[in-house]
């Protein structure tokens, strides 16, 4: 399978079966990918959470369910957590973030995240990338400092989805060459 048709396959997944653990091993090798994500100035500025303990899989799936606006009402079916939280980039990155007024660990999170994404649909998986939760409620579940920034959550288990279709915008409405185009308009430089 090349690269294309690989990603074309990966969909966020929202519904797992909950009988099947995964395996520690392919926990092990996602950590790993993850782990080798480049970042702004090599900072690494992040954290990874494993969440596979089944009752502190749960309360870490409670604190991503919003019932009441019908939300991630399916994480307790997924057997593992991989929670993201935000560490102090370097000095360097730090500096440059500053200068160019980018917030690069945010950029990094999500590089580490695709990877994860990625990384988890190579060993058979479905994810599902949550940015939606209660952030102190993550924190004391997960016993993470009040002046840490959790930013991301990836349930990860065997999918029972089928696969959709991708809706994408198409590519002449998203890429251009050599100079910036918005909406089939040539805008001269």
């Amino acid at each position: 399978m090349d690269f294309l048709e690989f990603v074309s396959t990966r969909q966020s997944d929202r519904a797992f079966d909950p009988e099947r653990p995964v395996e520690k091993e392919k926990i092990e090798r996602i950590v790993e990918a993850a782990r080798l994500a480049p970042s702004a100035c090599n900072a690494q500025p992040w954290h990874l959470i494993v969440v596979d303990d089944p009752g502190l899989k749960n309360k870490v799936a409670d604190a991503t369910s919003a019932r009441a606006l019908g939300m991630n009402h399916f994480t307790k079916q997924a057997p593992v957590h991989i929670v993201l939280v935000e560490e102090k980039v370097n000095l360097t990155s730090g500096v440059g973030g500053w200068v160019k007024q980018k917030d690069y660990a945010q950029m990094d999170l999500g590089v580490i995240a695709a990877h994860i994404a990625l990384a988890t649909h190579a060993e058979g998986l479905g994810s599902c990338i949550l940015g939606w939760f209660n952030e102190p409620r993550m924190r004391e579940v997960l016993s993470i400092p009040d002046s840490k920034r959790v930013w991301l959550d990836i349930a990860i288990g065997y999918s029972i989805q089928p696969l959709r279709m991708k809706k994408r915008k198409p590519l002449e409405e998203i890429v251009s060459y050599n100079c910036y185009k918005s909406g089939g308009r040539n805008n001269k430089h």
